[in-house]
Formats: C-alpha cells, structure tokens, sequence
C-alpha cells in the first residue's frame, strides 16, 4: 500500500489507538442491535480527541490526506468496527463531510460541516426509497420525493428507506427532484417535518442509529440551504459516491486484516488431531487464501485511490473496486468463520460481527450486480464506438 511519511504517521497513531483503547469496548453493552448508541460514539471520541486521531483524514488547515494517503489512515481505524466512529471516519459522515468540503457555500460549511468534522455531531443522507413505493434504489433516476419552490423556501414531500443515521443525527443531506431533475438540501435534524416510521432490524449492527424508513412531509428549507444548483443533484451525488465506494472498502479491509489475525492465531493454537489446525492442510490453504485476497484488495484500493488523485470522477474504477473488494472481503471473512468452527459463529470473538458487516457492504453503495451491469454497458459502448 502507497503511503507518505505524514499519512504513515497517522496511521501509526490512529492504529495503536483502536487497538488499545477501542478495542477493549468491543463488548461495551452499550453496542446495541440498532448500533452502538449515540453515548458511546461520543465517549470514544473524547478519547480520539485527546489522543490526536479525530477526523484524522482531514488536516489542521482543512484539507483533505489525497486518497492514496486516506487508505493508509482508513484501514487502520477499520481494525475494530469502533474504530471509524471514534476516530471520526465512518460512514456516511466520513462521505457527507468529503461532499459538504467540495460544494458547500463558506456560509452552509460554517453551519453544516464544522459540527461534523469536529466530531461533535453525525450525519444522515436521505436518497434511498421503499421499494414497495417504486421509489430510488440502486437506479436513483425512480426518485419520487419531490421539491418545489415556495418563495424563498423549498417544500420537499417524500419517503426514504434504509437511511444510515437518522436516527440520533444532527446534519441531513436530503435529495429530491425539482422540475429542473435532482436537487441536494442540508437540513438540521431532528425536524418535526423528518418523521422516523421505524428502524429496520438488518444483519449489520455498526451504524449508530441504525437504517430507518423516514417520512418527509411537507420539510420547509430556506433557499440558501440547498447544495449548489437545481437539478445538479445526481452530478454532486457522483463527486461523493466514488470516494465514498472507495472509503468502505478501505475500513472493512481493516476489520477483515484483524479477523484473519484472530483466526490465524486461533489456528496456530487450536490442536486436533494431533497436530495445529494450521497445520492441517484445508485450514493453512484458507488462510493462505485470505492473505492473497488482503494483497489484492490493498492493491486495487490503492489503484482506485491513484485514479481519484488524479482527478478522475473514477466512477468505473470505483464500480471495480468495490465489486472486486467486497467480494474478496467476504471471501476473507467467510474462511475466518469457517477456520475458527464453533468459536466463528459466536460473539466470543469480532469475527462474527466482521462476518456479518462486510456481507451488507456487498449491497452498500450499489450491490455487485448492479456495478458489472454498468461495467458491461461500457463494455457495449466502447465496442460501438470502436465499430
């Protein structure tokens, strides 16, 4: 993995972090169903911030580590699933704030990113839709929330589903389509107008507040709060998605370093049949397996990363990234359960949990099926443009 003295410095800081003081929280009660709880995010971050290693992607003078420099810092605070809430990385603050610091007014930065970036606040981001509405999904273009003008307000009406946050949030980035075509809004939370029917039960549980189904009625916003112009929304949604694919493969291939490191020690110790379980040549070959998956994902993070420094909106090298990441991770996570047995699928370890977390990041930001097919429709247009 590329790396810079300054991104190297950091990582260091922020991994001795998570593993002697993050770590250890990891069987906190306070880590619910629906997501540690709002408490124990800001308990980790006092300690993140009296150490140094809060919001550690962004400098001092409020510019951002390039994106080769983040994987560095990401996967390190990735180690433990606690890890990015107390460092401040995690998703989708970790995206809104990247979004807020691109296209955000001096005047909505003040007000909307600070309070992020200072970790004193999460954030939500509203685009998803129930399906049972017809609503947005992995095609944003069924969007069926809708904004109007109403003097120097917007009026947006609508649904959203599987909305990260919500709950607890303090910062909302709402998308919704005007005449114009999609429209981005920053809103404080709660609303009265932002409605929480309910907080989905889903087989990941690292999310402060859980993934909600909202009901957004009548939500008045001032003029000056929409982000950039009217019906540029799906442009700003890609100058945040592609970094934002990128940054889950980052932290998850943090969590699933540390779940080979615990199976691999449980290997080394576990004896049957007279010998180690490593020894045994179906177990040393799964974790031999995950050791080149681990060097690939590095590689393809850092490949993405580089494209992205460039410039590059990255959209199909990210669609790659993240097929190719997400599915090596499960990969990596599934052999780790399967190499610890029994011990796998119990909470005596994080294996489980990393197990469960990385098979929802598969759907996070697109499921894989989704990315191939926009990678074969490319496929199909360069061969046409070629005949």
């Amino acid at each position: 993995m590329f790396s810079t003295p300054r991104a190297q410095e950091i990582a260091d800081r922020v991994e001795a972090f998570v593993r002697t003081v993050v770590v250890p929280y990891e069987g906190d009660p306070r880590c619910g169903f629906h997501g540690p709880s709002d408490e124990l995010v800001m308990e980790l971050r006092e300690k993140a911030r009296a150490a140094g290693v809060l919001t550690p992607h962004v400098l001092p003078d409020g510019s951002h580590l390039t994106q080769r420099e983040t994987a560095t810092v990401l996967i390190k605070s990735g180690l433990s699933p606690l890890g990015p809430l107390a460092c401040n990385t995690m998703a989708p603050d970790e995206g809104n704030m990247y979004l807020l610091g691109k296209v955000g007014t001096a005047e909505q930065k003040a007000h909307f990113l600070a309070p992020l970036l200072d970790g004193r606040g999460r954030s939500a981001f509203f685009m998803t839709e129930p399906a049972a509405d017809g609503g947005a999904g992995s095609d944003p273009s069924m969007m069926q929330t809708t904004c109007m003008r109403d003097g120097n307000h917007w009026v947006i009406n609508g649904r959203k589903a599987f909305i990260t946050g919500a709950q607890g949030a303090m910062v909302g980035i709402v998308m919704a389509k005007s005449d114009d075509g999609a429209c981005m809004f920053l809103v404080d939370l709660p609303d009265p107008a932002i409605r929480i029917e309910r907080v989905l039960d889903t087989i990941d549980s690292s999310m402060p507040g859980g993934h909600a189904i909202v009901t957004i009625d009548n939500l008045r916003v001032p003029a000056d709060q929409m982000l950039g112009q009217s019906g540029e929304g799906f442009k700003y949604a890609q100058i945040r998605l592609s970094p934002a694919r990128l940054s889950h493969c980052m932290r998850w291939l943090g969590g699933c370093i540390r779940a080979q490191e615990i199976a691999a020690d449980y290997a080394c110790r576990r004896m049957a049949f007279g010998k180690p379980l490593v020894d045994h040549e179906g177990v040393g070959f799964m974790l031999a397996e995950n050791l080149i998956d681990i060097q690939q994902s590095e590689l393809m993070i850092d490949w993405c990363a580089s494209v992205l420094d460039g410039g590059s909106l990255g959209t199909v090298e990210s669609s790659m990234a993240k097929v190719a990441v997400s599915e090596a991770l499960m990969r990596i996570a599934d052999k780790c359960v399967q190499v610890m047995g029994g011990t796998g699928v119990t909470g005596d370890t994080i294996v489980e949990q990393i197990f469960r977390e990385v098979r929802a990041f598969r759907i996070y930001d697109g499921p894989t099926e989704v990315h191939k097919w926009s990678l074969a429709k490319k496929i199909k247009r360069d061969h046409r443009d070629k005949a």
